[in-house]
């Protein structure tokens, strides 16, 4: 599968990472978008630089770069994915504001009706959050709050952090093995 990955400016760049690093083991082509701020949480949250993940996706583009490829319907990319998704980003996302890389892309796969999932990451929510929230799901996007379950008992934050990217990958309809399913 031809995915777009997008990390935004919101806690929990550990999610996008995870995807990333699953999704390239699993052998899907995956061109990943960092904001600005997703480069600060990522060194603030993981120590992290984003040159660091250049193994493990097909290529790395800045939200400044508005000529790269995920921001064309011509490219056919099949999915995108944002994890985290900041509220700036949903917020931009859910008014149609092209004004970067990341929501570029993102209003490419909504007029396209190609897949879109947005991982939110707030805590707690105002009305103008969960508002863009409905817009993005009336527009054909699908939103996937970072919220893990406990049925499967988790023992540590890589377990917590399994279900959520599972959930993703369950909507991209790939398959995986990432935390034990209800029975």
């Amino acid at each position: 599968m031809k995915i777009i990955l997008a990390i935004t400016g919101a806690s929990g760049v550990i999610y996008g990472v995870k995807l990333l690093r699953v999704l390239h083991r699993l052998g899907h082509e995956v061109h990943l978008v960092v904001t600005k701020a997703g480069r600060l949480v990522l060194k603030h949250e993981l120590n992290m630089e984003v040159g660091e993940l250049r193994g493990e996706c097909f290529n790395i583009y800045g939200e400044e770069e508005m000529d790269a490829p995920p921001s064309s319907g011509s490219a056919r990319f099949e999915a995108m994915v944002i994890a985290p998704c900041s509220m700036k980003t949903l917020a931009s996302i859910a008014n149609g504001l092209s004004n970067n890389l990341v929501t570029r892309a993102a209003d490419v796969m909504l007029k396209e009706r190609r897949k879109l999932i947005v991982v939110v990451r707030e805590t707690p929510l105002n009305r103008v959050h969960i508002l863009n929230m409905l817009r993005v799901n009336d527009m054909g996007g699908i939103v996937l709050p970072a919220c893990p379950a406990f049925y499967h008992k988790p023992k540590s934050i890589d377990d917590l952090v399994n279900y959520v990217v599972g959930k993703v990958l369950d909507l991209l309809g790939i398959e995986h093995d990432l935390f034990q399913r209800w029975s």
